[in-house]
This record gives C-alpha cells, sequence and structure tokens, in this order.
C-alpha cells in the first residue's frame, strides 16, 4: 500500500503548476515595482531639466543686458517655471549681478581689455529647483572708460 501511495504520481502536476505560478507571480511583481522605480526616476529627472531650463532662460536675459548689472524678478517663465537672478533663497529679493573687475587678454594690447561678471540664476519647477552660475567676460573696451570703475 505505502509504495502505491509513493507511485501514484495525479496531484503532482497540480503542485508543480501552483509553484511555476508562485515564481511567475514574483517575477512579475519585480518587474512592477522596477517600472515604478524608473518613472520615478524619469519624473525627477524632466522636473530637474525644466528647472534648470527656467534658471538657463533667465541668465540668458542677464546675460543680454550685461554691462547693465540689475537684478531680474521672479519671473513666470512657462505655465509653471520661474526664475530670477541670485541663488535659490533669493526668491523674493533677487540679487544683481557682480562686477568682477577688468582683465587683460593675451592678443590685445595694453589699451584694451575685457569686463568680467559673474551672474547667478536659480530655476523652479513644480517641486524642483536649480542653480545656474556664469563667468562672463565682456568686451573689448578700451581700457580705463569702463562705467563699473
Amino acid at each position: 500500500m505505502k509504495n502505491e501511495i509513493l507511485r501514484n504520481q495525479e496531484g503532482v502536476i497540480l503542485v508543480v503548476a501552483l509553484l511555476m505560478l508562485l515564481v511567475l507571480t514574483l517575477i512579475s511583481l519585480s518587474s512592477i515595482n522596477s517600472s515604478i522605480f524608473e518613472i520615478n526616476i524619469s519624473g525627477n529627472e524632466r522636473i530637474g531639466t525644466t528647472a534648470f531650463y527656467a534658471a538657463e532662460a533667465v541668465l540668458q536675459s542677464a546675460v543680454s543686458q550685461l554691462p547693465n548689472m540689475n537684478a531680474i524678478a521672479r519671473t513666470k517663465i512657462g505655465e509653471d517655471e520661474y526664475g530670477w537672478t541670485g541663488s535659490l533663497s533669493d526668491k523674493n529679493s533677487p540679487k544683481d549681478s557682480k562686477y568682477r573687475g577688468l582683465q587683460k587678454v593675451a592678443g590685445f594690447d595694453q589699451t584694451w581689455a575685457f569686463e568680467r561678471f559673474q551672474v547667478n540664476t536659480s530655476g523652479e519647477a513644480l517641486s524642483g529647483a536649480k542653480e545656474v552660475e556664469a563667468g562672463i567676460r565682456y568686451g573689448p573696451i578700451s581700457a580705463g572708460t569702463s562705467p563699473n570703475n
């Protein structure tokens, strides 16, 4: 009788099928979890990129107005994007660009120089924020004739 029970394999396929179903379910759950994680990463990247482009837009505005160094107030750039000059903490009180003095450049004689500026801008989009800093050389101008001296 004992040998007969051990040789009877009628329920084995059900157990194997259930084990395979369990393995496939675990693989599916792992794939879903991984996909959700990747979607979150790509969403955060999109928000960060949008904030960077908002800061970059304000930087281009600030550069186009040089040698005027006036601050650019918090400006709406897109649907949910804002930008201003200064750091992220300067949202409500933007900062002017900074004058960094004259610089002599190789290839130009002593009568010519370049003005140097530092422009910091920030941008925010939804829950993300980015800062951009640029060092700008403006010129050539006649040495000793800079209005910022």
